[in-house]
């Protein structure tokens, strides 16, 4: 590969060249006064990201599944119950985590292409008399199928019910992309990586945790050493770790995180919207549909996109790959071979967008499927033509 075309999966997302360099530090002493200009304002700005007055912010050399494991040894125990919806490929995985540490996992079956159904949560919830069960998991963005959760949904299921579990949201494709209420939403622990909204390379794992979760923590059974929080808490008040930091990373976060708020994070948020509105545009100028049920579930940063029945999606991800030098993320789970995927996050514009969907319409057109060139690229023209923020007034 040349590395000179964008990339258009669901994460890793492409780079700015201001983080690339950000990252790229010379070695210093990550005990000594100047790593603490780095770590500080790493965490504050990604509690300001997830609109958060107070979430204690947690972040490991890992990548958001250490996330997961953070939030799910820390406040867990042994036997614990937790509830989840299976509705894609990462929310299993998040359910396989539990099963592995030997929690019960009560899960609620949801068809692929839906959302979590809040109203199954708030029955179960409500039934469960004896609070046996500690903690619902939610999939805010379910990568695998393009579906955005609503997570302000199942808040509000969780204390229709008056239920005191834990609410663990899985936000590793909607932080930095999409609104996030930290507070607002009471979420207790928030989990992300690196690599997707915040545009950096892979290698942090991001978990935020409210003072609930933080209680939670100091009486949670299941094993931890190297996902302890309790030693980041004492790491963090010494302006260090309890190991070896990715420094680089550390210092890319920070930097991220000041681009995200010098942009407005409505207007980051706005522009996702705006350039996944092109892409579904696109989708529909060329006869085809989303993973996604209906458009109240349409994901922000990731279109996973239905071909004709009988094709292997497949095809077009390879065919990308070799004939045009272009990344699109592959079908996933029960949608393999059966969707393909436009990952529309993080660094990326109009006219970026724009190249993605003309190879797409290149390589259906080279497999023989019935697209139109230039369909999908005018249908998204219009939309981007018609929403774009004038340069003279976002300078304003």
């Amino acid at each position: 590969m040349h590395h000179q075309n964008p990339v258009f999966i669901p994460g890793p997302t492409n780079m700015p060249e201001s983080l690339r360099r950000a990252c790229d530090l010379p070695t210093i002493d990550h005990r000594s006064s100047l790593f603490a200009d780095i770590l500080h304002p790493a965490r504050d700005g990604v509690r300001r990201v997830l609109k958060s007055a107070d979430a204690e912010v947690f972040l490991f050399p890992s990548t958001g599944t250490g996330g997961w494991e953070t939030a799910i040894t820390n406040t867990l125990s042994p036997g614990d119950t937790v509830l989840a919806a299976r509705n894609g490929m990462f929310s299993q995985k998040w359910i396989d985590m539990c099963q592995r540490h030997k929690l019960e996992v009560i899960i609620v079956e949801t068809p692929w292409g839906e959302g979590i159904p809040a109203d199954r949560f708030e029955e179960i919830l409500t039934g469960d008399k004896g609070h046996a069960i500690k903690a619902v998991l939610a999939t805010h963005n379910e990568t695998a199928t393009g579906v955005r959760s609503d997570i302000a949904a199942v808040r509000r299921a969780m204390d229709a019910a008056g239920h005191p579990a834990l609410l663990f949201v899985d936000g590793v494709s909607s932080i930095g992309s999409m609104p996030f209420e930290f507070d607002g939403w009471k979420v207790d622990i928030a989990v992300t990586g690196s690599q997707k909204g915040f545009m950096l390379p892979a290698g942090l794992g991001i978990a935020a945790f409210s003072k609930k979760a933080m209680a939670a923590a100091e009486t949670g059974g299941l094993p931890r050493t190297y996902f302890d929080i309790r030693d980041m808490v004492k790491g963090y008040a010494a302006n260090g770790y309890p190991y070896t930091p990715a420094v680089g990373l550390l210092n890319g976060l920070k930097v991220a995180s000041g681009m995200l708020l010098a942009e407005g994070l409505d207007n980051v948020f706005a522009r996702h919207t705006r350039i996944a509105e092109g892409v579904r545009a696109a989708v529909h100028a060329w006869g085809m549909e989303l993973c996604a049920a209906r458009p109240a579930l349409y994901s922000d940063t990731v279109s996973a996109i239905r071909t004709p029945e009988g094709f292997d999606a497949a095809r077009i991800v390879k065919h990308a790959s070799q004939r045009y030098d272009i990344a699109f993320g592959a079908g996933l789970g029960q949608v393999a071979g059966k969707v393909f995927r436009i990952g529309h996050l993080g660094s990326l514009t109009d006219v970026m967008a724009l190249s993605g969907i003309a190879a797409a319409e290149m390589v259906m057109a080279d497999l023989g499927l019935k697209i139109r060139l230039g369909s999908g690229v005018a249908a998204a023209q219009e939309i981007y033509r018609t929403t774009a923020q004038p340069l003279a007034l976002a300078a304003e």
